[in-house]
């Protein structure tokens, strides 16, 4: 209900790049987050936390902007499944979709979240260095 309505606000005004949010402070410039800001931003992780959809993000990065039969084929999964999949994701706003005559195509919206998904799998590796 409202912490979803609080999050895709957040999310809209960081994909618009709104003047009137200026430029993002510092994690340490911050002070300490709200329990609504934590349960926000813990509704963003509760969605990544899952492998399917990491791997439809990270198809639709590469991708740009695609339909669901393509990403269907690119993460081998069946066109139902991926739907479902990319609900969750257009719920939260970390996705967006728009109708291309009788297909909608999905893409990635929000850089923070890609950026994520870059730092993730950059922890993963190792390397201590995450650019």
């Amino acid at each position: 209900g409202g912490l979803l309505l609080h999050l895709r606000l957040l999310l809209r005004c960081v994909m618009a790049r709104k003047p009137a949010c200026g430029p993002a402070p510092t994690l340490v410039e911050r002070p300490l987050m709200t329990p609504i800001q934590a349960g926000g931003l813990a509704a963003v992780f509760k969605v990544l936390a899952n492998d399917t959809r990491l791997r439809l993000l990270h198809a639709l990065v590469r991708a740009g902007e695609v339909g669901v039969t393509d990403l269907a084929d690119a993460v081998g999964m069946k066109p139902q499944a991926v739907s479902n999949q990319l609900r969750r994701l257009l719920d939260t706003g970390v996705v967006a979709s728009r109708r291309h005559g009788t297909s909608i195509l999905y893409r990635a919206v929000n850089e923070c979240v890609v950026g994520l998904l870059g730092h993730g799998w950059c922890l993963t590796e190792g390397t201590g260095s995450c650019a």
